[in-house]
């Protein structure tokens, strides 16, 4: 017996080789439905850097394979990830690319989209469910992945002001709410915040399935393996004691008070003689703040570090001692750090800055894979981080890291969590 797939469409602003977090989870997830459908993506070419190869330049439209999924890559300018206009530029061309490659998409049975861009995500669904139809001539079921919510986020930020555009977003953003067939919130603090956004009123299907890491590829090393102490040898951090910040450096984490933070212990060594350093690894908007900062207060404990591809990263996050997991005040239920999962899957404790009831730090206090500090609370974060220092080389600390491990492989795998959406989809 022939099994007939259904077909599903993806957005993905970002997808692989792209690095940004909600590109790769994509990426597990069109890959781990295969089995039971046909898998499409429209997405930009890479350009998470802002930067653009030169073989990308030359057409508006490129398709291709990865992995059995079938990509459609749509042609975006380069931007500036601190500059607005550029930053808005690409965002605008990715979604009139994508309106204009659902035209030649073929029938569809489901649509998926994620918030990213914002409200743009979100919008690219509802047309998608417009304009597409299956095979029966019914337009497809519409699935909304609600891994941020904006215009909440920008606001919280103040990334800009102006009431009316605000008002105008949050309602687009309520009217997906209301297009979709089924929302997909990552947090228990988001669910709190979709059923404030429809208070009152009939609040659209919904489910809460976490985010995840590959565990198979992402998993504990030891401080001798050979790719560990590579990488730490690449970047003149051997023999210290590093407490990592890996991810977006951008405007929604509390980034700039961390690094000033980080200044009071410039001469601090744990209690068998390591230096501590405050490892930043990747990009975005604030780096050249904290790059700035650094210089500024001549501190040499502050390591700036690229993003590392999909095959180092394994090194990297094992080579740190502590990891950092923040948002910014204003981030609860609203946003939720992805970057907790790749922590937990490396086996390492969590320096948290994260406010009260948001679902990370939820996780953090019910496994006790870390310590907490609210967004802004300078004293707290320092207290936590001497804390940290005081146990370096303890087997405290090593069986803190190791539960956060042990509670991922109970209930965050990637298998798991694809499991779960395909199980929520198939009930539509």
């Amino acid at each position: 017996m022939v099994l007939i797939k259904r077909k599903i469409l993806f957005f993905a602003h970002y997808y692989a080789p792209d690095v940004a977090s909600t590109g790769q989870i994509l990426q597990d997830l069109a890959e781990g439905m295969q089995e039971s459908f046909e898998v499409t993506v429209i997405c930009t070419v890479p350009s998470y850097s802002g930067v653009i190869e030169k073989k990308y330049h030359k057409k508006k439209l490129y398709k291709e394979t990865i992995n059995g999924v079938r990509i459609i890559r749509i042609s975006v300018p380069e931007f500036r990830k601190n500059s607005k206009m550029s930053r808005i530029h690409n965002l605008l061309a990715y979604f009139w690319g994508a309106r204009k490659a659902v035209k030649a998409i073929g029938q569809q049975d489901y649509v998926l989209v994620i918030s990213q861009p914002p409200i743009m995500g979100g919008m690219l669904g509802v047309y998608g469910k417009k304009k597409i139809r299956n095979e029966n001539g019914c337009p497809p079921k519409l699935i909304y992945c609600i891994q941020d919510y904006n215009p909440e986020q920008i606001e919280a930020v103040g990334y800009f002001q102006n009431k009316m555009l605000i008002a105008v977003m949050r309602w687009l953003d309520k009217r997906t709410c209301r297009k979709s067939d089924l929302i997909v919130t990552v947090g228990r603090d988001l669910i709190e915040t979709l059923n404030k956004r429809f208070a009152g009123k009939t609040v659209p299907n919904y489910t809460m399935i976490n985010n995840w890491i590959d565990e198979k590829q992402i998993h504990p090393l030891s401080s001798e393996d050979p790719g560990v102490i590579a990488f730490k040898r690449s970047y003149d951090i051997e023999d210290k004691f590093i407490i990592m910040y890996s991810g977006n450096i951008g405007l929604y984490y509390d980034l700039e008070n961390v690094i000033k933070v980080a200044g009071k212990f410039c001469n601090a060594k744990t209690s068998d003689g390591k230096d501590v350093v405050f490892v930043f690894v990747g990009d975005g908007s604030v780096l050249s703040k904290l790059k700035a900062y650094r210089e500024k207060c001549g501190l040499e404990n502050i390591v700036f570090i690229p993003y590392q591809n999909k095959d180092n990263l394994i090194y990297s996050l094992n080579a740190a001692d502590v990891h950092l997991c923040m948002n910014a005040k204003g981030m609860k239920g609203v946003s939720c750090p992805s970057k907790f999962y790749g922590i937990a899957a490396c086996g390492k404790p969590i320096l948290g800055v994260l406010e009260s009831g948001s679902e990370i730090q939820m996780l953090i206090k019910e496994i006790n894979n870390g310590l907490v500090s609210d967004p802004g609370d300078i004293m707290s974060i320092e207290k936590n981080i001497q804390t940290f220092i005081n146990m370096a080389g303890s087997e405290k600390i090593v069986q803190m890291g190791l539960r956060g491990h042990e509670y991922l492989i109970q209930h965050f795998t990637k298998e798991m969590s694809i499991k779960r959406y395909m199980e929520a989809i198939n009930m539509l």
